[in-house]
């Protein structure tokens, strides 16, 4: 435990002034082997028991080089989207910083763009929004999402007059590719994996990565196996039947062990011979369970076997560089409200709390914010679902299709919303798009399920999403059957002429919430004079439709109160009783006037009294102060 607390307090202080300081080169360090054009294979870094090295594969759904225009009926890679940001941080130089923010685990930059106008204030004096996708290397929809929403800010600054007062008032941070490893090996190779590319003992046999999956019938693709129980032993074990529901015997549906007539595999082998199929391919960490907020070890962590593990947690909390860049970087901008880093699979709009109920947890002002951007998310996307992750997400299903059962509760824990919400204070989303294809409920059964998917497929996308089983003679199982649904590009991700469809709404709800930032302004500064003193009535607003601060993060002071402030000149207030300034109000010896925190559409209102012991006119400064409102400046002059 020791160990594991100073390898996290290295970590931290290593990291937090290379997150804050965002002067850094973009120039790669190496040639990666997606850039290698003549190695025909891709190897990953990092020392395993398995294979390191895979056939390289293109898919026709990938953009793999630039184009002259952009467009999103097709996927990007990594150095694709950084071509662009390249090119638009060149094009827009008055509204936009690209920096790198962190380097990956094997070592490539994370870049980021900062979105505000420079000639109206620094971005940190901004209220802030930030956008992520990426995080896990496999839903490449997210990126492409925060791909979208950057070209549709900078393009239309100038054009749109909301997106123009929302890059002149506000900041937005974009960061399209927080795991670039793991997404350059899903698109350049047929492997997939959860997050990180680092090695993992998935199965706890003390091997790391030793079982990854085999492209067996050569088509770059990793799709199902199916097997028809011939053995007393097979039998015993089968759990998949035909569904009935498809006529082609396409559909598998998952029954009771010993009730089915096949066994299902993923396409592979048993590398182990532990009787399991492609258990512990590359990585395995989940860096959407390693985050603070409550986190719990890895599966196998629990030493008492009656408490809660969270598969793919990492060893400890913050272990892992990309949660960690992102988790320190926002730390170091409090000035941010609103976050949305985006997922796919389930089209919804998911957000805390991850491991108990809204009610039992959020306070009530908070729950209602949040219940408004469910209710607006789904006006604008579509989604069928909005809402927490322990109650919502859990029992969207409603009924476990196998046993039939009510579904229940259940927690995710070290999950970003949590972090968002409970230790960040935020309104913070972690939305997914895509829906396996299941547009609607077709056979009426009150679920939208692979069956659903299967239908769209054969009538709107010319049954590309689903290949029909192939006997293939394996070496270790004898006869088997190879097809199923295409796992990255109907099944995790859609085909890329859906794309543009899923990502623009996505990104229109993710600039409604930019846009509802909070804004303090100030309304009026008053000056009056009485004898030698004056009196200085400052009025302020919050014009934006978000308040100052959650009542979540008063609580765990990730936000300080408004305040107000007058400078003068040094040399004026020097001098105590005989200084030819003196603020009189406040009495106090500290002059900041201390505000609480401004609702929406709350005006307040602040005194200073201020003391002029000279003929001659002086100025002064005064300063608003609001952590994730903004922060104003405004000269005023005492005296003729």
């Amino acid at each position: 435990m020791k160990k594991n607390i100073l390898m996290v307090a290295i970590g931290l202080l290593a990291f937090t002034s290379f997150a804050i300081a965002q002067e850094v080169s973009l120039s790669p360090d190496k040639k990666w082997p997606e850039q290698d054009k003549k190695s025909k294979f891709y190897t990953v870094s990092g020392e395993r028991h398995g294979q390191s090295f895979f056939k390289k594969y293109e898919f026709p759904e990938v953009q793999y080089t630039p184009g002259e225009k952009l467009t999103f009926d097709i996927y990007h890679t990594p150095d694709v989207m950084y071509h662009w940001y390249k090119l638009w941080a060149e094009k827009y130089p008055d509204i936009t910083e690209l920096y790198e923010v962190a380097k990956s685990y094997e070592g490539r930059p994370i870049l980021q763009m900062t979105i505000t106008n420079k000639k109206t204030g620094k971005h940190t004096d901004k209220p802030a929004a930030y956008f992520e996708g990426g995080r896990h290397g496999g839903e490449v929809t997210a990126s492409e999402a925060v791909f979208w929403l950057t070209q549709h800010l900078l393009e239309n600054y100038g054009k749109d007059p909301e997106i123009t007062k929302l890059i002149d008032t506000k900041t937005v941070y974009v960061r399209p590719q927080n795991n670039p490893d793991g997404t350059n090996m899903y698109l350049f190779t047929e492997q997939q994996n959860r997050s990180t590319v680092r090695p993992h003992d998935t199965d706890r046999d003390g091997l790391l990565d030793e079982d990854p999956s085999e492209d067996l019938d050569g088509d770059g693709i990793i799709r199902m196996m199916r097997k028809k129980a011939v053995t007393e032993k097979e039998k015993e074990e089968a759990n998949y039947v035909i569904d009935p529901k498809d006529p082609k015997g396409r559909l598998m549906k998952r029954v009771f062990e010993g009730k089915g007539d096949y066994i299902m595999y993923s396409e592979g082998i048993d590398n182990d011979g532990d009787g399991k199929y492609n258990e512990d391919g590359i990585g395995g960490l989940d860096l959407h369970r390693n985050y603070p907020e409550n986190w719990r070890p890895d599966t196998g962590g629990d030493e008492t076997g009656r408490g809660y593990t969270q598969f793919g947690a990492g060893e400890y909390p913050l272990s892992e560089i990309e949660t960690r860049s992102t988790v320190l970087w926002l730390l170091s901008h409090p000035n941010i409200s609103v976050v949305n880093s985006l997922d796919t699979r389930v089209p919804m709009h998911l957000r805390p709390p991850s491991t108990s109920s809204s009610a039992e947890s959020m306070f009530l002002k908070d729950r209602l914010i949040y219940e408004y951007y469910d209710s607006l998310g789904m006006t604008i996307t579509g989604y069928p679902w909005a809402g927490d992750v322990y109650e919502t997400y859990s029992t969207r299903g409603k009924v476990n299709r196998l046993t039939g059962d009510p579904l229940k509760p259940s927690p995710l824990f070290g999950h970003g919303p949590d972090f968002g919400y409970f230790y960040y204070g935020a309104v913070w989303y972690g939305d997914e798009l895509w829906n396996n294809g299941a547009m609607k409920d077709y056979d009426g059964d009150g679920q939208r399920d692979d069956y659903d998917g299967m239908r769209w497929d054969d009538e709107e996308n010319g049954s590309k999403g689903f290949k029909n089983w192939e006997k293939f003679t394996h070496p270790q199982l004898g006869e088997v059957e190879i097809g199923g649904s295409h796992p990255k590009f109907f099944s995790q991700n859609g085909p890329p002429w859906q794309l543009e469809t899923w990502i623009k709404k996505q990104s229109l709800f993710n600039l409604a919430m930019a846009k509802d930032l909070p804004q303090i302004e100030i309304k009026n500064v008053n000056i009056t004079k009485s004898g030698d003193v004056y009196e200085i009535k400052v009025t302020w607003t919050n014009s934006g439709k978000l308040p100052v601060a959650l009542d979540q993060a008063k609580r765990v002071k990730i936000v300080q109160e408004d305040r107000l402030m007058l400078d003068f000149d040094k040399e004026l207030t020097k001098g105590f009783e005989n200084s030819k300034v003196q603020i009189t109000t406040p009495e106090l010896y500290e002059k900041t006037i201390y505000a609480g925190y401004t609702e929406v559409g709350e005006t307040k209102e602040a005194i200073f009294k201020v003391k002029v012991n000279q003929k001659e006119p002086v100025k002064g400064k005064l300063k608003l102060l609001s952590t994730r409102g903004g922060y104003i400046e405004r000269e005023i002059t005492l005296g003729n």
